[in-house]
């Protein structure tokens, strides 16, 4: 069994895959929304190939824990991907994950283009971890 993470936004969705045992996670590449009959596929293609049985999506809560207008729009992509994959969603806070993933593209003296294109995955990599930890305890 493998778990799917998504960082989602409107523009680059971001990919993280758990092994098969549930400890590690591992980015992906980011996904560039295109329509819904191909973000579909993509996602099926997915869920297909790592073997998915269920999906994190991060939940962009402000820093006092309240949804936002961003919230509302990855919920109603989360909620339209269950219902077209019949995967379970579990949300998990994602709040400072990207300004983390930003923190270690800078410790590895990562460029503005790297930054770009590595930022989201990341980001989906640290959810999924704090997500895996959870288990574990």
């Amino acid at each position: 069994m493998r778990i799917l993470c998504i960082d989602y936004g409107e523009k680059h969705i971001g990919l993280a895959v758990s092994d098969p045992l549930l400890v590690t996670a591992q980015t992906l590449e980011y996904y560039q929304p295109k329509n819904k009959k191909e973000d579909l596929n993509y996602f099926k293609n997915l869920v297909e190939t790592y073997e998915i049985k269920k999906i994190i999506v991060g939940l962009p809560l402000q820093m006092d824990g309240k949804e936002g207008s961003q919230s509302e729009k990855t919920k109603r992509f989360a909620h339209w991907l269950e219902n077209e994959l019949k995967l379970p969603i579990v949300f998990w806070d994602e709040r400072l994950s990207t300004k983390e993933a930003l923190h270690v593209l800078y410790q590895q003296k990562a460029n503005i283009q790297q930054k770009k294109k590595s930022k989201d995955k990341i980001s989906a990599a640290i959810i999924l971890s704090g997500y895996l930890e959870s288990l574990r305890k």
